[in-house]
């Protein structure tokens, strides 16, 4: 307590308490108020002459409550600052659940669609890769199939009499379309009627018939 001769002197506490509202001044326009060291500190001398001032002259002796009512207004500003933070809080989970799932059914589709290429492909009379039992028959039996005639058409995927002899006019149309040559010979030379005379009646049988050219 200040003695009753002292009343109208000036207070040294009423000066230290208003520098240390003008430092929590500081304090607070630095790191809530985000002010610049200079504007800072300028504004946080004012405020401590100000408490000093107040504080530390006679009329100010009655007691250092004033200080106070700085730091409570300085809390305030923090408290604003979580409403901010709470607020991004929810913008973080939104962004995570809306991704991926949805392009796995496109592959599938694609991959749906290959086997009708591969039967629209499937067209024309049966056609071997190879010999049945890598073992073709003599096509050169058939009158109007040579050497090159014969191995155009095992190209074509065609080595047994039967397979000649199960064409049909649609059959023969196709093969004579994918020879590179001797277009129009299988209808000439009748090859579908010879195989058939061959696979029903025998080689034999067939020689026979081929001397007087009766298919």
């Amino acid at each position: 307590m200040r003695k009753a001769e002292n009343m109208n002197a000036p207070w040294l506490g009423g000066w230290v308490l208003g520098a240390a509202a003008g430092l929590v001044a500081f304090g607070v326009l630095v790191i809530v108020g985000k002010f610049d060291l200079f504007p800072a500190g300028a504004l946080a001398v004012v405020v401590a002459a100000a408490a000093g001032l107040v504080l530390g002259m006679p009329w100010g002796a009655q007691g250092p409550a004033l200080p106070v009512t700085p730091l409570k207004a300085a809390a305030k500003p923090a408290a604003s600052a979580e409403p901010v933070a709470a607020a991004a809080t929810p913008a973080a989970f939104v962004a995570v659940p809306e991704a991926a799932p949805a392009p796995a059914a496109k592959p599938a589709a694609k991959a749906a669609a290959k086997p009708k290429a591969a039967k629209a492909k499937a067209d024309g009379p049966e056609r071997l890769t190879a010999p049945r039992k890598g073992r073709a028959d003599d096509l050169k039996e058939i009158e109007g199939i040579g050497p090159a005639m014969e191995k155009l058409v095992n190209e074509l995927g065609f080595y047994h009499f039967d397979q000649i002899a199960g064409w049909s006019d649609a059959d023969v149309a196709w093969v004579d379309a994918n020879m590179k040559t001797f277009k129009g010979r299988i209808v000439r030379d009748k090859w579908v009627a010879q195989a058939k005379i061959i696979v029903n009646e025998g080689l034999e049988a067939f020689r026979e018939r081929a001397k007087t050219n009766n298919y």
